[in-house]
């Protein structure tokens, strides 16, 4: 059968959080037919989501079954989170909270080349580049003594617990091998380092066969169906919502008999990095120190920019490295794709952004606003990643340099950089920047740099930065860590993102413009009781409760709700106007200003705060009292807002 013969009936995409974007998607573009997705974890990232690929609303799926329904159905298990903090995790390793015997190995392990010692460690090290020994002892007490377990309360669960990296998890079978001898073979690391890896994987499986605690590092996160699992242990951070989600769902199959002849009723998660916090507050969307690396580049730019407008910048190189500056943002924010369902929420900063004339005279709040409506949605390059992070150090030197604030910590890392690019110097490209590199390491250059020269050591070395020799840094101590808390939740599944009110009132409300309620507010048509009633059934009772809608709306009339959503159809607000559009002698201004009315009203629906008549675009041939010198054909333009606005509202 030939390709153009072939034509299915329908096309199926499992793992559609996945399955359906780039390459992939191309074959489901091609095959003209219905596509059918099935996730257990949709996406609505700014690139990726899931629900438009589908073109639904976020949050609201064609059908969902939801992880709570089907514990309550008997088809999956619930669980118990075990929520602990650990001192190092939450706060770093602070030197002055160290007992003195672990000052004294402190000070023998991390002192600098010029004596000083750092006052802290990060907690971001841990497992990083520093294992603990006491931390990691910890964990693995908490889990072996709280953990469920099986053969009469003898043994723990089949286990798996979630490392940060491959040396995090060789760590981990380490300390579990010399506290817990007598268990030869129990734990064993499985990730993709392991040459026979499925074969452990496969023993895992087995209920009778060890080992009975997986140390995985991605290779378990999903796509495992090991109904034994009994406990999970999240001993690293997961920023994907949807990744933390399939996590999750290693521990939710069934499983009878297996506790001592008890069917498998509830799973335990262990937690030692926040992440069911994280995910509470923020649902995984970015956060303003969560920013990808270019959204950050992007708003360190933008403050630079505002900052160069201060009189005592305004010499001709420095007007010059601001235009170009603006000249980079703008075209970013114009590659922005305005098709993609996040950029058209900002949509209107979009516009603002993309516009060069708009940064002429930037304010405080235009830093704030990029900040949290704009920055998020920058879009990564193709830059050498080394390129893109020495970038982001050079910008953070110059905003610092131009508020007036100390950049010790950069400048070090610039220096420990810069040496790293001179230990190489037989490279041609580095050759060309010796006497740039030179002066920067043994020179008072750096102490006398101004933006122009930062902005030259920028340019000049960025490109270079690939070619620093990767050193592996790694510690290993054993300073005695403190569990700060530990919290047993419940799961709390009644809060399953798809159970979105506003997402799914306002799914309805759009695509029910044929309900004879909603037909009559965007017609400009007065509203009966028996209107009321029905709205009131569809989303008071049908679609949630009246509890929900005023958590989400407050005292808003219902008829408000619908008209902002659905707007106020063209034709009815020009017969509204009609008398000033057509019978009254209205000058162009006049006319001009109700136009913009009307403009107003048929997207917002409603026009009942009239202080943004005293902003562009009506004011943009006047105000108010300029273009109407009569005012008693301004007031009969006010009743004809306040009637629209009162149609919306059961007589």
């Amino acid at each position: 059968m030939s390709e153009k013969t072939f034509r299915p009936m329908l096309t199926y995409s499992d793992e559609a959080h996945r399955s359906i974007y780039n390459k992939y998607r191309d074959i489901f573009t091609y095959f003209d037919a219905p596509l059918v997705g099935l996730t257990a974890t949709p996406k609505d990232d700014i690139d990726k989501n899931t629900y438009e690929i589908f073109e639904l609303e976020p949050g609201v799926p064609t059908y969902g079954y939801e992880l709570g329904q089907a514990v309550t159905d008997g088809y999956l298990v619930d669980f118990l989170s075990v929520e602990t903090k650990l001192k190092f995790i939450e706060q770093g390793i602070v030197y002055a909270d160290l007992s003195d015997e672990d000052k004294a190995i402190y000070e023998s392990t991390f002192e600098m080349e010029d004596g000083d010692v750092p006052e802290a460690i990060s907690s971001s090290a841990l497992n990083s580049w520093i294992f603990n020994e006491d931390t990691i002892r910890q964990v693995l007490h908490t889990v072996m003594t709280e953990g469920i377990k099986i053969d009469y309360g003898q043994k723990l669960g089949k286990t798996i617990i979630f490392a940060k990296n491959h040396d995090h998890a060789e760590k981990i079978l380490e300390i579990f091998n010399k506290d817990y001898p007598h268990l030869n073979g129990f734990a064993q690391v499985i990730d993709n380092r392991i040459n026979y890896a499925q074969t452990l994987i496969d023993e895992f499986s087995e209920p009778n066969k060890l080992p009975q605690i997986a140390i995985s590092v991605d290779m378990m996160d999903t796509g495992i169906d090991v109904p034994e699992v009994l406990n999970l242990v999240f001993f690293k951070k997961v920023m994907s919502y949807a990744k933390f989600w399939q996590m999750i769902g290693r521990g939710t199959r069934l499983c009878p008999g297996l506790i001592d002849g008890e069917d498998k009723s509830k799973f335990y998660i262990f937690d030692f990095c926040g992440n069911f916090e994280f995910f509470r507050m923020s649902k995984g969307k970015p956060t303003a120190n969560m920013i990808a690396l270019q959204g950050a580049i992007f708003n360190l730019q933008f403050e630079i920019t505002y900052k160069l407008q201060d009189l005592e910048y305004q010499v001709d190189r420095l007007i010059a490295y601001r235009n170009a500056l603006v000249e980079m943002m703008t075209g970013k924010v114009q590659k922005l794709p305005r098709e993609n369902y996040a950029v058209r929420q900002h949509l209107k900063y979009v516009d603002l952004y993309s516009n060069e004339a708009n940064y002429q005279t930037l304010t405080y709040e235009d830093t704030l606003i990029v900040r949290e409506e704009l920055a998020p949605l920058i879009l990564p390059n193709d830059d050498e990643a080394s390129a893109v992070r020495f970038d982001a150090l050079m910008y953070g030197i110059e905003l610092a340099y131009l508020v007036g604030k100390k950049y010790g910590k950069a400048r070090s890392d610039l220096f420990k950089r810069v040496r790293g690019i001179a230990s190489v110097a037989n490279i041609p490209e580095i050759k060309v920047q010796a006497e740039l590199i030179d002066k920067i390491l043994h020179t008072d250059y750096i102490d006398n740099c101004g933006i122009n020269e930062f902005e030259e050591i920028r340019e000049k070395l960025r490109n270079l930065m690939k070619y620093i020799p990767h050193t592996k840094l790694r510690y290993d101590t054993n300073f005695e860590d403190d569990i700060l808390d530990v919290k047993w939740k419940e799961s709390e599944l009644e809060n399953d993102d798809l159970k979105n009110y506003k997402a799914k009132a306002e799914y309805y409300i759009r695509e029910h413009q044929d309900n004879e309620a909603i037909k009559k507010l965007k017609s400009n048509i007065p509203l009966s009781h028996d209107d009321i009633e029905a709205l009131e059934k569809v989303l008071w009772s049908e679609l949630g409760t009246k509890e929900e809608y005023e958590q989400e709306y407050g005292s808003k009339p219902l008829g408000e709700l619908v008209r902002e959503i659905v707007g106020l159809d063209m034709n009815a607000a020009k017969a509204a106007f009609s008398e000033y559009l057509e019978g009254a002698n209205l000058d162009s201004r006049q006319i001009y200003f109700v136009n913009q009315i009307v403009e107003y009203i048929v997207h917002n629906g409603m026009m009942k705060d009239l202080s943004v008549l005293q902003e562009s675009p009506f004011t943009d041939q006047g105000s108010v009292v300029e273009i109407f010198t009569d005012l008693n054909v301004w007031m009969g333009i006010r009743k004809v807002i306040e009637s629209i606005n009162d149609n919306a509202i059961a007589a």
